[in-house]
């Protein structure tokens, strides 16, 4: 673990305004991309959006849980990617890019195949791997498994995990206290429209009524569990959650995680002694569930995890 220098601004030290003001007030930038709908082997597609950037060097970006290209953390750090000199691609987690996906799977947080696939197929596209993978939330959890399972021979040079739910039991546990409701809900509720969205389209394989399904235990026990093969939401939980996986990671890792974030406890973070020598550990006492907002004012707020991140790929050229 490495003693972290972020000084949340004075107006967002709480971990629900370094969490929610983003969201709502951070620049949204407009970016050129191309896209690009991958097929995969078992009939479904991924969608992918490429910067028109030339450069060598590309930088995959993993969105979390119902995000997309719009939200903050994706937006900005595209922007600042390309800025940087790299060629950033955008990975859109299956059903999450506007189309539905074509199977009644989706996607979940130990689904690691599909980030290998697009790893392949940049490889395929460009001539190289992706130098760094860059992975928030829920993508950080699946870049992290993805890391330690495929240890020494994993292709790219170096990955970032932003605000990672380390243990998918005390991310669910949490969500059900206090303030951190809020944001339970407003994912449930995105959840059960694209299920409901989807299987209006398709026949569902499932028995169930998403309308009552309240908290994520629910929803991943009678929906996510079943549909990807696990024996209901412990099996899930135990098999996804990456935290069992960092001490496998063989590539440079730096983790930038906040204590305060409410979608999970202070202790769900790793030990020093889980860790392998491969990766870093920045931990801070605020900055909220990716957040890690500074500036002395709205007008000149930063985002210090991107600097983080920036500057761990290699900095601006």
């Amino acid at each position: 673990m490495k003693a972290a220098d972020f000084k949340p601004a004075w107006w967002l030290r709480s971990p629900h305004l370094q969490t929610l003001w983003p969201v709502l007030f951070k620049k949204r930038f407009k970016l050129d991309l191309v896209a690009d709908r991958l097929e995969l082997d078992d009939g479904d597609f991924v969608d992918l959006c490429w910067s028109k950037k030339p450069s060598a060097d590309t930088v995959l970006v993993l969105h979390g849980l119902e995000g997309s290209l719009n939200s903050h953390y994706a937006n900005s750090l595209m922007h600042r990617l390309e800025h940087a000199a790299y060629r950033p691609v955008f990975m859109y987690f299956r059903g999450c890019s506007g189309d539905l996906n074509r199977l009644p799977r989706a996607y979940h947080s130990g689904d690691t195949g599909d980030l290998h696939t697009v790893v392949q197929h940049i490889k395929n596209k460009t001539g190289r791997y992706p130098y760094g993978v860059v992975g928030f939330s829920l993508g950080g959890n699946v870049l992290l498994k993805w890391l330690g399972e495929t240890g020494g021979s994993n292709p790219v040079a170096k990955a970032v995990a932003v605000s990672v739910p380390f243990k998918l039991h005390d991310a669910a546990d949490r969500l059900e206290e206090g303030v951190s409701k809020l944001y339970r809900d407003y994912l449930l509720r995105s959840l059960r429209k694209t299920y409901t969205r989807k299987f209006t389209r398709i026949s569902s394989p499932l028995d169930v009524e998403v309308d009552q399904l309240k908290s994520f235990w629910d929803y991943d026990d009678k929906v996510t569990a079943p549909l990807h093969g696990f024996d209901g939401v412990q099996d899930y939980y135990d098999q996804s959650s990456c935290r069992q996986f960092l001490q496998d990671i063989k590539i440079p890792t730096r983790i930038i995680h906040a204590l305060d974030d409410p979608f999970m406890y202070r202790s769900t973070p790793p030990d020093a002694a889980e860790l392998s020598s491969f990766v870093e550990l920045l931990l801070t006492h605020h900055g909220g569930h990716a957040g890690f907002i500074s500036g002395h004012t709205p007008l000149t707020a930063s985002s210090w995890s991107e600097n983080k991140i920036i500057e761990f790929l290699g900095g601006e050229n």
